[in-house]
């Protein structure tokens, strides 16, 4: 305001404004001077506001002091594996391995036995067909031991004075016993041993079979 200006105001009876107090300005690294503003040293100031600190302090575990704890294993981590742990390791799967190999090789060799056993037995089922000796009406009955079990089979007289010299023998298939001639069941035991039954050795001793002699036939109404 100029001062003509300010000398009319005057004139006309205004008062000239107080002038305005002048605000301090805080010192460097001083407390902010105010209402509001203030702040203790050592006191916590706003919300998020950092205390200050020395110029080139870092804080902790920023590329200064290492944090503790770092460099030790976590929980529930696993520790390194000593040599011997490792030679073990390697023990236990090439045995796992070998003996995966012997159960695969076993059931192979058992499925190529049961295929050449069904094979055999086709051809023993085809080798007797129509050749067998049974008589629907014979009444003679002829134990023997097969299986570990005591069997029998119905043969007339005159077939059980073969059987008992050699002549004749039996065959197991399907669960029937075949009275055939010794030759066919030659051909058979070659084909597949388990199903002969029962072929008299004539130069065996009596013992050997004690069921040949119709003295010790065991009674038809036996069961066994």
């Amino acid at each position: 305001m100029s001062n003509s200006l300010r000398e009319k105001l005057l004139g006309l009876g205004f008062k000239a404004p107080d002038p305005e107090p002048r605000r301090e300005r805080p010192e460097r690294g001083g407390k902010p001077a105010g209402k509001g503003g203030e702040r203790a040293s050592g006191k916590p100031g706003k919300p998020g506001e950092r205390s200050p600190g020395k110029r080139g302090e870092r804080a902790p575990g920023k590329g200064g002091e290492r944090p503790a704890g770092r460099g030790k294993p976590r929980p529930g981590g696993r520790a390194p594996r000593s040599r011997e742990e490792i030679d073990l390791a390697k023990a236990y799967a090439i045995r796992a391995q070998k003996e995966k190999h012997e159960r695969i090789e076993a059931e192979r060799l058992k499925q190529e036995e049961a295929a050449r056993r069904r094979a055999a037995k086709a051809q023993v089922a085809e080798l007797i067909k129509d050749k067998a000796l049974n008589v629907a009406d014979a009444e003679l009955v002829r134990h023997f031991e097969y299986g570990g079990k005591i069997k029998r089979i119905y043969v007339t007289p005159e077939q059980l004075k073969s059987l008992n010299a050699g002549d004749l023998a039996v065959v197991q298939l399907d669960g029937r016993y075949q009275l055939v001639t010794a030759a066919l069941a030659d051909e058979v035991a070659a084909l597949l041993p388990s199903l002969l039954a029962l072929k008299v050795d004539p130069n065996a001793p009596a013992q050997d079979d004690p069921y040949a002699d119709p003295r010790y036939q065991v009674p038809d109404d036996l069961v066994w």
